[in-house]
Order: C-alpha cells, then sequence, then structure tokens
C-alpha cells in the first residue's frame, strides 16, 4: 500500500510540470463579446508578446534551469502564441465556442537585461551599526534602477501601468512560467505589464522532489522581497495584482507578509507602501493552521483591495501533498473544515473570498486556474472588473456554508456585456 502511494504521488505530483498549450477560451468570451481589443495597446496587439521575467534561477544554456542563484536575473521573453499565428486569428481563437486550442505556447528567445549582484551584499560595522558596503550597495543599487528603467520603458510604451506578477508552483520549469503568465494576460486583456517571477522548482518528481522545491521555494523569498519592493518603489507603478498557483503561493505570501511588517514597521499603510492591488490564489499549497497564525493573525489581507482563493477539495495533487505534510491544504478545503463565523469575518472585514471550483476535470483538479473555461473567467473578471463576488460583475453563488460556488457554465447564463461598461466608464473618464 505504500509503495503504491508513492507511486501515486509521483505521478500526481509530476502532472503541474505538464506542458502548457492556449488555454481553452474563457466562457466569458465564448459568445463572441466582452474581450478588450479596442482597449489593447497597438504595441501589444501580436501574437508574439515579449512577457518579462525575475529569476533566481542559475543559468542554464540559454535559459535558466533547476539550480539555484545566489543572484536575480531580469529579462524579457518572446512568447509565440502557436507557430505562424496573426493577431486576427489569436483573437478569433481567443472568441470561439469551442476548445479549438493552439497546440502549444513556445518561448523562442529570451533575452537577460539586468543581472544583480549576489545576496547576501557584503556588510560592515559603522559606528556600532551592521550595514551593507557602500561601494556594493551602490552598485546593487545602479541595477535595480535599470531594472525599473526597463519597466518604466515598457509602461510609457504600451500605456499600462498595472504590473501583473505570476509566481508559479511545483515542478515548473522556465519556459512553463512564461508561458502560463502569457495565457493569463493575454485573457485578461493585455492591459498590464506582465512579469513572471520564477523561483528554481523542478528538482525532480514525486516526496523528494516536492520537498526540494519547498526549500526552493523558501529559498527564494528575499528576491521575491527585493523584487516586489523595487516595482513599488517606482512612480510610474500604479499597482500590483499577483496572481500565485500551488507552491508559488507560499513564496508569495511569505515574501508579503515580511513586508507588510516592513511597512508597518515604518508607520506606512501596507497597501500604499507595496502598492498591491488584488491577490489571486489558485490551488493554494499551504498548511492551513500556519496560514492562520501566520497570515490571518498578522492580518495580511489588509495590503489587498481583495484576495481570492480558488479551492478544490477534490484536487487530487493537493490530498496527496496533505499526506506527506499532514496536514490540511488551503487549497483542499471543505466547508466542514472552517471555523464557525469564520467565512462571515474573512469576507466582510478582510474581504477574503473562498471560492470552490465545481466538477474539475482532468490533471488531478489541481491546474484548473489556466485550463477551466468557468474559473478563468472568473480571474479575468477579477482583474478586469475589480469587483468583489456576488454582484452584477462577478455573479458567482454562495452555498449554505458562505463559500462562493464557481459551477462549469460559470458566467454565461448571467453575464451584463462588459464592452458597454468599458465603454460607460471611458466616457466618463473623458468627461
Amino acid at each position: 500500500m505504500r509503495r503504491f502511494v508513492l507511486f501515486a504521488t509521483c505521478l500526481m505530483l509530476s502532472a503541474c510540470a505538464a506542458g502548457i498549450g492556449l488555454a481553452p477560451p474563457p466562457n466569458l468570451y465564448r459568445s463572441g463579446t466582452n474581450y478588450p481589443e479596442a482597449r489593447v495597446a497597438q504595441s501589444l496587439r501580436t501574437a508574439q508578446p515579449r512577457i518579462f521575467y525575475m529569476t533566481d534561477r542559475a543559468p542554464q544554456g540559454d535559459r535558466y534551469g533547476s539550480d539555484r542563484s545566489q543572484s536575480m536575473a531580469f529579462g524579457a521573453a518572446t512568447v509565440k502564441f502557436g507557430r505562424d499565428l496573426d493577431w486576427d486569428e489569436l483573437l478569433r481563437r481567443t472568441r470561439a465556442d469551442s476548445d479549438d486550442n493552439i497546440s502549444t505556447l513556445w518561448v523562442p528567445e529570451v533575452t537577460e537585461l539586468v543581472r544583480f549582484e549576489s545576496t547576501p551584499l557584503p556588510v560592515e560595522r559603522r559606528d556600532g551599526r551592521l550595514g551593507h558596503r557602500r561601494d556594493i550597495r551602490d552598485v546593487y543599487d545602479g541595477q535595480a534602477r535599470k531594472f525599473q528603467a526597463e519597466v518604466a520603458a515598457e509602461i510609457a510604451r504600451t500605456g499600462n501601468s498595472t504590473v501583473l506578477v505570476y509566481l508559479h508552483g511545483f515542478n515548473n520549469d522556465f519556459d512553463d512560467s512564461l508561458t502560463a503568465l502569457a495565457n493569463i494576460w493575454h485573457f485578461a486583456g493585455r492591459e498590464s505589464v506582465p512579469i513572471s517571477f520564477t523561483w528554481p522548482a523542478g528538482n525532480g518528481i514525486g516526496p523528494l522532489g516536492y520537498f526540494r522545491d519547498r526549500d526552493a521555494g523558501t529559498f527564494s523569498v528575499h528576491h521575491a522581497k527585493e523584487f516586489l519592493r523595487m516595482l513599488a518603489q517606482m512612480p510610474e507603478v500604479d499597482q500590483i495584482d499577483i496572481v500565485a498557483h500551488s507552491r508559488g503561493t507560499d513564496v508569495a505570501t511569505t515574501a508579503l507578509r515580511e513586508l507588510i511588517i516592513e511597512a508597518r514597521g515604518g508607520n506606512r499603510h501596507p497597501k500604499l507602501a507595496l502598492k498591491t492591488g488584488t491577490l489571486i490564489m489558485a490551488a493554494p499549497d499551504l498548511d492551513v493552521d500556519i496560514v492562520r497564525q501566520r497570515l490571518q493573525a498578522e492580518r495580511f489581507a489588509e495590503a489587498f483591495e481583495q484576495v481570492n482563493l480558488y479551492i478544490n477539495p477534490d484536487d487530487g495533487a493537493l490530498r496527496l501533498s496533505a499526506y506527506l505534510t499532514r496536514s490540511t491544504r488551503l487549497g483542499a478545503l471543505k466547508n466542514s473544515d472552517f471555523q464557525p463565523g469564520e467565512l462571515e469575518i474573512l469576507g466582510k472585514q478582510s474581504l477574503v473570498h473562498f471560492i470552490r471550483v465545481e466538477n474539475v476535470r482532468g490533471g488531478f483538479g489541481h491546474a484548473y486556474f489556466r485550463d477551466n473555461p468557468a474559473v478563468l473567467s472568473d480571474v479575468v473578471l477579477a482583474l478586469r472588473t475589480r469587483a468583489f463576488p456576488g454582484g452584477t460583475l462577478r455573479p458567482l453563488e454562495q452555498d449554505e456554508g458562505g463559500v462562493w460556488v464557481l459551477h462549469p457554465n460559470y458566467p454565461l447564463d448571467r453575464l451584463p456585456d462588459l464592452d458597454i461598461i468599458e465603454r460607460r466608464a471611458q466616457a466618463r473618464d473623458e468627461r
């Protein structure tokens, strides 16, 4: 029996690394409307867009592997939607009422733009205090300014002042991180600057690979903090939305928690200091008790407009994670796992929304955020409209326990015309 469980673990957890193609069109667009092509910047109307990355993976050929690097690298990659596709054909497939998807997204070109100094930076004692060596700190700060200049140039080129950050999960390689983000960014309307924070996952499959990746994520927390801090310091950036999947939610929330504490220590409101907008956590592979004590107790949600957590009690990968760690996983919660009154307090006071995904098929129920037309629709609506669940713009329904329920056909039967809403908003802005 034990051997069977370990074999199943290897099989299921390795599914996190499956190749990524163009996601099936979200239900949101299958009527042929609602995709905001008129709002897409002219420079972004291409089937070969640039997707940016920040990584602490060690270089491997013209890519980056699963070994750790003590220094971060920032760069840009070309992501192609299909081999020989133009913008008009990509739009047709985006709005198609079928799953006639492109076989694959691929990354033909990667260009490293900034290589940072290794961390930790060397220190010296001055006047009884321990600080970074000034000469090395000056070099590092210069590299940070170069990174910020690259992002500022993209904001000027596209007019998009929101940054969309993506953090992948266990056993994803470098290309996976870019193509998954390309899917989300494209279907969300390309109204942001997309940057993948890609940490050194991919240290083998099965239990050993899983725990090696957990440590690799912990290793990356400092670099994730530095990356998010540099973005927040930019006057050109208005808002930072974050999407994290599986083990990437641990990297994201740990880094953000430390930044929130740092902001409060400096007497600054966390949301204003970090410029954080919407946080989306899909299939979060997090220990529920640790979340309650390290995030909920620290008022973590104060830093965001809203937090959306997509859960699936039948998530096979998280069931195996729970077996390996002997703990309940956040992304596989059932109604009975919540404490009395907990959901009401989280929703009304903290603006934290639990959304249960119904009838998930394929991929052991773990990668639904990028290949389920209903889930992708709600992710897109959260990013595009900033609306809370349950209203006209995100017509989710709550069950008797207070969990929002996402049905497979969502939101085709209740969705208003987003094109009309956005035209009205644009007209108000012009007045």
